[in-house]
């Protein structure tokens, strides 16, 4: 099968195509032929070589984290999915490196797996899984974000943080973001009570007493000064200090757990219309798409998900 990987660490020149053999299911796995991928700054940090210590994989690696696509193969114990079902999913990270997205075939854990909601194209549910749970996670399992709190989401033109506000209104809150200017429409139409510009103005100028902060932009003292005393703040782009931790409001940084059901919840949430996914730009799966791809990723500049298709373009 062909597969983009890496044969070492570096700029986005390391992408490049190879072949490699299917991936071999286990009783628990699913063979997903794969439609569409999405591009995350785990996938650049990874290559850039931030990562390596925490996983130490031999190369040639295959990098991605998100896939849309069909059921072509079923293990002996799975009984929930069947060949031909349209399906997405957050795979597990193996220990090989092997068992990246960007490759035309993937096996995936049964329970990580959720059916593809019917209105949604390959390229839009590929959107979701990592950010999406990332979002809810943070949102849901550790701010706990309820009806009439205030709560700020750093950098809310990013994937992360498109979804971050929609599942924040839909349990109620008051949502502020930071955004550029030519973001304010958009993100005040997927829920968005308050839009910063952050190139003309300070958090801690304009907002004072919110119950939480989702902050994705490493701003961690700048989020805890506009918390209420029992506030709390989740950061997933950098490492709160043991004094940010035990201070009255505390910071605690967050890292994706895999989550089937939690995506279930989130295929809900777009089956009722309640999540809409927005995308920045469409690459092929090439080493030409993946390197333009993995560029535009890294300006940070983007508006939604960076996403990959294997159809043809």
């Amino acid at each position: 099968m062909k597969a983009i990987v890496i044969d070492r660490y570096g700029g986005p020149e390391e992408l490049y195509e190879k072949d490699l053999p299917v991936p071999k299911v286990a009783a628990d796995e699913a063979l997903i032929e794969t439609k569409a991928t999405s591009i995350n700054p785990i996938d650049w940090k990874t290559r850039r070589g931030y990562l390596k210590e925490s996983f130490p994989w031999d190369f040639p690696v295959v990098l991605g984290w998100d896939i849309a696509g069909i059921v072509t193969e079923v293990g002996a114990d799975v009984h929930e999915f069947k060949v031909g079902d349209e399906v997405f999913a957050r795979p597990d990270m193996y220990n090989d490196g092997k068992r990246g997205t960007y490759a035309e075939y993937a096996a995936v854990k049964a329970d990580k797996l959720v059916l593809k909601p019917q209105q949604l194209s390959f390229e839009q549910a590929a959107a979701i899984p990592l950010a999406g749970l990332t979002a809810w996670q943070v949102i849901v399992d550790r701010l706990k974000v309820k009806a009439g709190d205030k709560i700020l989401v750093q950098a809310g033109a990013g994937g992360v943080g498109m979804f971050a506000i929609q599942i924040a209104k839909h349990f109620g809150a008051y949502v502020a973001t930071t955004a550029s200017a030519a973001n304010e429409k958009l993100l005040r139409q997927l829920g968005a009570d308050e839009v910063i510009d952050y190139h003309q103005t300070q958090i801690t100028d304009v907002l004072r007493d919110y119950d939480a902060v989702f902050d994705t932009v490493g701003q961690i003292s700048a989020g805890l000064e506009i918390l209420k005393s029992d506030g709390q703040l989740v950061t997933i782009a950098g490492d709160p200090t043991e004094k940010q931790q035990n201070s009255h409001p505390a910071a605690t940084s967050w890292w994706l757990k895999t989550n089937g059901a939690e995506l279930k919840e989130l295929a809900n949430l777009v089956e009722n219309n309640e999540l809409r996914v927005v995308i920045d730009s469409i690459y092929p799966m090439t080493t030409s798409g993946l390197r333009s791809a993995h560029e535009k990723s890294e300006t940070g500049h983007s508006h939604g998900k960076i996403v990959i298709t294997t159809n043809e373009r």
